[in-house]
């Protein structure tokens, strides 16, 4: 992890001063986005659509997990009441 002492950094403190964040820290921001997302590479829609599913489709996995585990479990229940008279 590289450290920049340049004026130019970024500070999260006011010092007394505006909060606001100025024409050129907002230029330095959109750089470093650009720079970010061209790292990324062509793909990187499709990775973030792809985690998108995944985080959709797991949190459903669980839940029809559950359902199916006690629909199994009443089911067995029923026939082993059932074969037991």
């Amino acid at each position: 992890m590289q450290h920049s002492l340049s004026p130019t950094g970024w500070s999260t403190t006011s010092f007394g001063g505006s909060t606001d964040t100025s024409p050129m820290e907002l230029d330095a921001l959109g750089e470093h986005l650009s720079a970010c997302s061209g790292q990324q590479g062509r793909f990187l829609g499709l990775r973030c659509a792809a985690e998108r599913l995944h985080m959709h489709v797991s949190a459903r996995i669980v839940t029809s997990l559950v359902i199916l585990l006690a629909l199994l479990t009443g089911v067995g229940s029923l026939l082993l009441r059932g074969g037991a008279l």
